[in-house]
């Protein structure tokens, strides 16, 4: 039995106290079960975002509001140190805290007298937020005899230098991992790390984009060739669609490689979309896992799912997206024109998420940004080009598609009364997406749920947990 395991603690799971305290259990549960842990966690919640808007603030030259949101910081942490750990640990903890924050304020001192703020330099100032949690939960869990060690997470996750998306060094990590985090694990130490954070070869402070703890995890998980990859969240896994919306989603209890990386590409908020990916490559099963509620079996993502009788596990929704319409009535069909077209949104490292052709116009769609009219005037140098935002992408995904006739009807069928604009399905075969109105997302996604999930697969969907809730009603 492979007994080593990677754990990963979201925000909200480390965001105060009694947060860390229950994260703490968790862990113990694992150990008290022979497994090996290792630990991964998020910057306490919210404090990734005031460390942007610090940053943000010394580069327009506003220093004493940048200093005055990392007092505040420092005080959160210092208060959070003196209530986790002993009378014993603390004063040296906070002497340690007192350093970072001191450093994090010179940071920005030099940064609101330069007045550019560079991809370099807002990495190393949003790594705090990771470094201080891990160092931090590491001395509590030591307190709690889980023999809690931290390895700092840039001493492993070695990337290239893309500031703000850097690309990991598989080979490199997996060397490092070995040296610096499989020896404790082997001893029975609780090796806890920040997620999202890295560094080049050459030691210069990276990160892995939001949401890239959960990449983090997945790093670890395929460089020490773990068991298992568990990302603990504050909800019961992966629904069929978001429960703010639409309040009868359903848990589903598993999922295939393939259909958890649709998702997360597509937004849903409970994976990140790289997470996928070194776990596919050495197989290793991902359990998405509710910290608030641990019995809950969650969600379980492996190579091959289980055979589900509804055509879709699940409904995702990307906003705030933009249709861009290029029009060439006598380019279209030229060699080469769709690779110009390309090319633009490549100079502008801007990602398409659909692609529609007809035979004098090319549409794609984007995620909403600023560059978006610097992309249009050298689209404009090809052919005519018009934009239009608040659009919204939803994307159908099930293994059961395949095959299936009239599927599509159903789905167009349950929302008549939608506006449809593109229509995607040839790309994949586990995915079905097509782009409406951002204000008009929520109806069609209930429309579709009320359609598709009405009679669920009690093997892949969480049916108990409906009955349950009726019967409380």
């Amino acid at each position: 039995m492979n007994r080593l395991v990677v754990m990963k603690f979201g925000g909200t799971s480390v965001e105060d106290v009694t947060a860390i305290h229950r994260t703490a259990g968790i862990v113990a549960g694992r150990r008290a079960k022979g497994l090996l842990p290792v630990v991964v966690v998020s910057a306490m919640a919210k404090v990734t975002d005031q460390l942007l808007a610090a940053a943000a603030a010394a580069a327009r030259g506003d220093r004493s509001g940048a200093l005055a949101i990392t007092a505040r910081l420092r005080h959160r942490h210092q208060e959070t140190a003196c209530a986790l750990v002993s009378q014993e640990a603390v004063g040296e903890l906070n002497r340690w805290l007192d350093a970072e924050f001191d450093a994090l304020d010179e940071i920005l001192r030099g940064l609101s007298a330069v007045g550019e703020l560079t991809p370099r330099i807002s990495d190393m100032v949003v790594s705090y937020g990771e470094r201080l949690s891990s160092r931090m939960i590491a001395v509590a869990f030591n307190e709690r005899g889980l023999d809690g060690v931290h390895v700092d997470a840039r001493q492993c996750i070695v990337t290239d230098a893309q500031h703000g998306r850097a690309i990991p060094q598989d080979a490199l990590i997996e060397q490092r991992l070995k040296e610096h985090v499989l020896p404790h694990m082997l001893e029975g130490r609780t090796v806890v790390m920040g997620g999202f954070i890295g560094s080049t070869e050459s030691g210069v402070t990276t990160t892995l984009g939001r949401g890239g703890s959960d990449f983090t995890a997945a790093l670890v998980g395929g460089g020490i060739d773990a068991g298992a990859i568990e990302i603990w969240t504050d909800v019961n896994g992966i629904m069929t669609t978001d429960p703010r919306v639409c309040p009868n989603a359903l848990r589903v209890k598993a999922i295939s490689f393939e259909e958890a990386a649709e998702l997360a590409y597509f937004g849903a908020k409970v994976l990140h979309p790289a997470t996928i990916l070194p776990a596919v490559k050495k197989n290793i099963p991902v359990l998405v896992l509710n910290s608030r509620n641990p019995e809950n079996e969650g969600t379980r993502i492996t190579a091959l799912a289980p055979h589900c009788r509804s055509p879709f596990k699940c409904i995702a929704v990307k906003k705030r997206l933009t249709i861009i319409d290029v029009v060439a009535s006598r380019m279209l069909m030229s060699h080469g024109y769709l690779k110009a077209i390309f090319d633009v949104f490549d100079k502008h490292k801007c990602a398409v998420d659909m692609v529609s052709t007809s035979e004098v116009s090319v549409s794609l769609t984007v995620d909403s940004n600023e560059k978006l009219p610097e992309i249009a005037a050298d689209l404009s140098k090809l052919a005519d080009v018009k934009y239009e935002g608040r659009k919204a992408l939803v994307c159908m995904v099930g293994e059961n598609i395949r095959g299936q006739n009239g599927i599509a009807a159903r789905v167009f069928g349950a929302i008549t009364h939608v506006n449809v604009r593109m229509i995607s399905q040839g790309a994949s075969e586990i995915n079905m997406s097509f782009m409406i109105e951002e204000e008009d997302a929520d109806e069609a996604v209930r429309s579709l749920h009320a359609e598709f999930f009405a009679d669920p697969d009690p093997e892949v969907f969480d049916v108990e947990a409906v009955k349950e809730a009726m019967g409380r009603g």
